[in-house]
């Protein structure tokens, strides 16, 4: 078998997002249709257009011992924590090159492992509030640890050292579609045959008035500020801009040759994906999609995958206006009159937008769904837009048919990034 060819698979996954400390809560959160969505603390916003978001549900500080979680930005915490998980869900007893009780050879070696880990915006807390205690106590209670802790690398860093990967520890930065991007790059250093397993994903925490201010004088975030549950709204009429969210969400990738001969648990393959560029502007979607449209036909032909392969989509979908109708006429272009018959799930209604961990994040939803044969459901869908044709799974989850399932995952960003993951039922 040529290295071009490896099938790739998914034996680990981890989160902590709006819904749930980590993979198992936030799924089940997820099928039950709750929001994560919240009012954010008055004190801090009180004074911005915008005063809600999505909050992580478990605070790091809860899950890291305090004297690691004050040496890394709130982005790499969140990533530290989902890749643990990640970790220790693969099967894996510690990090690569750790030989388990009665083996003689370790589960991983090292130089055959590899971290890929996005982000959008990187540390940007860790930024304002070291240039905040600059401004108002002076140089010296600038924390000697700010420039590691604000690197946009941090995380993938962190979460190599972590694993004890000695490949590369690469950061992919595409906005919103960072998390899948680096997902699709793990997916590529397996095959070109650098590594047997990329530990991948991405991760965001930029919940801070400055973010949300900036967002919000974009006219890019709902301004629900009495209803924060009802805010993220995709496909539906009255939708009114993102919700504005955190977290990380990881998965551990292996060729499946590595993954069977330690006998680990697969949930999935990772297929192919498919990346493009707008070229049309720097903040806003290409209104006809034709981007979208590159990067769909692009992971489908990656997987070899035809319309008739897909049985289920969990699109980018944030809620704004012009982005949520430019996917589905994309996806009505690919799919073509499939597409109104394929379990779509707009799961930012729950989780609202996570920006770079968003791609990763739903990878793990759609490894989930092919896994448990089982779409998450829509909310606040209230009435679908008139320009939106798609099969939306409202509510409640819907079983998935048996047999071979393949699914769409869709990440698409400022900057006119967009990536298409792949996925099919190993």
């Amino acid at each position: 078998m040529n290295a071009t060819s490896r099938t790739v698979v998914v034996t680990g996954l981890g989160a902590t997002t709006p819904l749930g400390g980590d993979a198992s809560s936030t799924w089940e959160a997820l099928l039950a249709g709750r929001s994560g969505a919240d009012k954010l603390p008055e004190e801090l916003f009180g004074e911005l257009p915008v005063r809600i978001g999505a909050p992580a549900k478990v605070e790091p500080t809860e899950v890291l011992p305090r004297v690691q979680a004050r040496k890394l930005d709130r982005s790499a915490q969140f990533a530290l924590i989902a890749a643990r998980e990640a970790w220790a869900d693969a099967g894996f007893t510690g990090p690569a090159g750790s030989v388990p009780e009665g083996a003689s050879e370790p589960e991983a070696v090292p130089t055959r492992v590899a971290a890929v880990v996005g982000t959008g915006i990187g540390g940007v807390t860790t930024l304002l509030g070291q240039y905040d205690n600059l401004k108002n106590s002076g140089p010296r209670k600038v924390s000697p640890h700010t420039v590691p802790m604000l690197m946009p690398n941090s995380p993938a860093a962190n979460v190599g050292l972590e694993v004890n990967a000695k490949v590369a520890a690469h950061t992919t930065v595409s906005a919103c579609a960072s998390g899948a991007e680096a997902i699709g790059y793990a997916l590529d250093i397996i095959r070109a045959g650098r590594a047997d397993v990329v530990i991948c994903g991405g991760t965001e925490a930029a919940i801070h008035p400055l973010p949300l201010a900036a967002f919000a004088n974009m006219m890019a975030l709902s301004k629900r500020n009495d209803e924060p549950e009802l805010a993220s709204r995709p496909f539906d009429a009255g939708r009114d801009g993102f919700l504005l969210g955190e977290g990380a969400g990881i998965l551990v990738l292996e060729s499946a040759e590595h993954a069977a001969r330690r006998g680990a648990r697969v949930y999935a393959e990772i297929a192919g994906s498919g990346v493009s560029a707008d070229s049309h502007h720097i903040a806003q979607p290409d209104p006809t999609g034709s981007g979208v449209e590159r990067a769909l036909r692009a992971a489908m032909e990656d997987a070899g995958m035809t319309a008739e392969d897909i049985d289920h989509v969990n699109p980018h979908a944030t809620s704004t206006p012009l982005g949520d109708t430019a996917e589905a006429q994309a996806l009505h272009r690919v799919l073509g009159e499939r597409a109104s018959a394929i379990p779509v799930s707009a799961t930012k209604s729950m989780t609202g937008h996570t920006l770079g961990a968003a791609g990763a994040i739903e990878a793990v939803f759609t490894v989930l769904a092919l896994h448990e044969r089982l779409a998450p459901p829509t909310i606040n869908l209230d009435e679908v837009d008139a320009d939106v044709d798609l099969d939306i799974v409202v509510d409640e989850p819907r079983k998935l048919a048996d047999g071979p399932l393949g699914a769409l995952s869709n990440s698409f960003g400022f900057g006119g990034a967009n990536v298409v993951l792949a996925i099919r039922t190993a």
